[in-house]
């Protein structure tokens, strides 16, 4: 949900961007999508699923040494509720993927999959509903491992990046697998356990979810509609979703605000599920990279941005922790008319050339 909405606001605010994307766009190959299944997938709560379905896009081809190490692999995952698909777009594949971009998909194998519960890949919403595994980042990190591994025959990353959620797995990915990947590249995260605003947010959609009886265990009738509180999770995630100087232009009279919210929460309802809502946002529950920070190898470069009221920087955690990364540094994008709060993440003109600057840092 929170990457559907950022592209809904970006539809509007960022038309020049589209135009100069889409003129670029014809320079990379379109994606190829695959499903990846595997056999008897044990959760960490101790679920299992006999066959667990993730679904993929790949731009470009595998390239591998003269010893069979992959050398050109770039992993990049997507937030809550979103997909690989959203990384398609002018401002993001239309900024990396074309000819000698930064990661120029003639060069570079792209690997974007949905992450368990999103998109095409397994979720609650395919008919078990509230029987679905209750799956965490650790379970989502874990099943992205088996794709490249056992499914792409991926056995090294160039790069391992992700936005929001996406870029928590990265954090992940550091921590659990540290000679895995050459670069590290966490967008719109924090590398701590979620908690204060962050988790308050969440907490808030779970429970209106959990408590509303139209939910009904996760039972309701798919031709009654969703539950009631779905609209909730949307009114919440219009408000922590972009920063207050264009929600205010967008939004200046009590007449306009209530309007573009009721077609925003309206546009949500038709396209979200609330089980699949609810289970996205309580993966986050596992979600600690801190005990693993020391032990990332990698170079790692952190990016948020300071209009970002998920991970707002005047908590200092970013710049606390990073010091733990042997080989890690952070920014923090400051507002500007380009930022776009939370989503700025997918803006990649804003950090297009640090990305770069990582890469030529990285090369072996």
């Amino acid at each position: 949900m929170l990457d559907k909405i950022m592209r809904r606001i970006f539809t509007a605010a960022f038309l020049f961007v589209a135009a100069i994307g889409a003129a670029r766009a014809a320079d990379y190959p379109p994606p190829t999508e695959g499903d990846y299944i595997i056999r008897n997938f044990k959760f960490a709560s101790g679920e299992s699923l006999p066959e667990l379905r993730i679904h993929y896009r790949t731009l470009g081809k595998i390239e591998k040494d003269a010893q069979g190490k992959t050398r050109n692999t770039v992993l990049i995952m997507h937030g809550t509720t979103g997909s690989g698909a959203q990384f398609i777009r002018p401002e993001f594949a239309g900024e990396l993927f074309g000819k000698d971009q930064a990661l120029d998909a003639t060069k570079f194998f792209i690997v974007l999959p949905d992450g368990i519960g999103h998109g095409k890949s397994s979720k609650p919403s395919d008919g078990m509903h509230a029987k679905f595994p209750r799956y965490g980042y650790i379970d989502m990190v874990q099943a992205q491992y088996r794709l490249l591994t056992d499914g792409l025959g991926v056995n090294h990353a160039r790069l391992v990046m992700g936005t929001s959620m996406g870029g928590m797995h990265t954090w992940l990915w550091g921590g659990l697998h540290p000679e895995f990947m050459d670069a590290l590249l966490p967008l719109a995260s924090l590398p701590t356990q979620i908690s204060g605003r962050n988790r308050g947010w969440r907490r808030i959609v779970i429970d209106a979810i959990r408590n509303d009886p139209s939910w009904n265990k996760g039972e309701y009738p798919a031709a009654a509609g969703q539950p009631p509180s779905l609209r909730t999770a949307a009114e919440m995630l219009w408000f922590m979703s972009s920063n207050p100087v264009l929600r205010q232009k967008e939004a200046t009279t009590l007449a306009k605000t209530d309007e573009v919210l009721d077609k925003f929460v309206d546009q949500i309802v038709k396209t979200d599920d609330a089980n699949d809502v609810l289970y996205a946002l309580e993966a986050s529950r596992d979600y600690d990279p801190g005990p693993n920070l020391e032990k990332i190898r990698a170079p790692l470069l952190a990016i948020n941005s300071a209009d970002d009221l998920i991970n707002p920087p005047e908590l200092g955690i970013l710049e606390r922790e990073i010091k733990r990364v042997p080989h890690g540094r952070a920014m923090v994008i400051p507002l500007s008319d380009k930022t776009r709060g939370h989503g700025s993440h997918t803006i990649a003109v804003l950090w297009k050339d640090q990305l770069s600057i990582l890469l030529k840092e990285s090369e072996h």
